[in-house]
């Protein structure tokens, strides 16, 4: 490792009390470390001090080092393996670790998108789009899927079904049975449609025109939110692709839980999950230094 930062020699000068024209003297070329040493030796007891508090004074070291720089803390971090990186990620801001989704391509986000928990994808589409937008925007066969699954209840799909102008599920009915479905009213039909074979059942949904499976799906998801969770994961991602860019997409993230958007991010590389990092607090970033990598601090004051 080559480490080299900008050392605030000024700020250095000012605690050792040596005038600038010593300090430039004697100390032009020399490392922190070196310059604490041959202070101490000297009897500079400000220097002496200064020696024992370099690893466990985080507001001194933060000073010193002028580590509240960006460009400082980027020369330390992109010194650091991705595993180390790693390490800053838990401490970070949400906010700040959102910034580093721009750096993907929306391609890429889609499939980070994908691999998330059914919840976590849901929550994230319903900050792009109402609930009717995406009934209305999802393929017929993601509504056919929804209609046909196991998971949801038949009695509550056929209660749902009321709410079904009858002239529709009539014709349905006709459809699936050839049978004539005359002077019979809502209650009626649901009870029939719901008396028909596995099979005719669900070949009775899919047969459905758009604008009523629309209506059923929109109907029973506003009851049971959670059921928008039933529809295929590449099926929202196809969607907001064709509909939303990048920084709404990236707006609307801000409600995954961060544990999967500090996963997302592991996914960058080094140059730029460091530049990422960047933007983590000043004092913990000096904390997570002195604690958790001292022979990294220790390079850095001997440089």
């Amino acid at each position: 490792m080559s480490l080299v930062i900008d050392s605030n020699l000024e700020y250095l000068q000012n605690i050792l009390h040596i005038s600038k024209v010593t300090f430039e003297e004697k100390y032009a070329n020399m490392s922190v470390d070196e310059i604490i040493e041959a202070e101490a030796a000297q009897g500079n007891q400000q220097a002496i001090e200064l020696a024992q508090e370099l690893t466990t004074n985080t507001s001194l070291v933060m000073e010193l080092f002028d580590l509240a720089d960006t460009n400082n803390k980027y020369m330390i971090l992109r010194e650091m393996s991705a595993q180390q990186l790693q390490t800053f990620l838990p401490e970070m801001e949400e906010s700040d670790l959102l910034q580093g989704l721009y750096f993907f391509t929306e391609d890429k986000l889609m499939k980070m998108l994908e691999a998330l928990p059914a919840e976590q994808l849901v929550n994230t589409v319903f900050q792009m789009f109402s609930k009717e937008e995406i009934v209305q925007l999802l393929p017929e066969e993601q509504l056919d899927k929804f209609l046909t699954s196991h998971d949801i209840d038949k009695n509550k799909i056929l209660k749902h079904m009321q709410s079904i102008p009858e002239e529709y599920v009539a014709q349905v009915l006709e459809q699936i049975t050839g049978e004539a479905q005359e002077g019979q009213d809502s209650i009626d039909l649901a009870k029939k449609f719901g008396e028909l074979n596995p099979l005719e059942y669900q070949d009775a949904l899919k047969a459905f025109q758009p604008t009523q499976k629309q209506q059923l799906v929109l109907s029973l998801g506003k009851e049971h939110e959670e059921w928008f969770q039933l529809f295929d994961a590449d099926a929202y991602t196809k969607v907001i692709n064709r509909e939303k860019q990048q920084p709404e997409v990236v707006k609307a993230m801000s409600v995954i839980d961060p544990e999967y958007i500090q996963n997302m991010i592991t996914e960058l590389p080094n140059d730029l999950l460091s530049i990422v990092i960047t933007q983590i607090d000043t004092e913990k970033f000096a904390d997570i230094l002195m604690n958790q990598f001292p022979e990294i601090m220790a390079e850095i004051i001997m440089k």
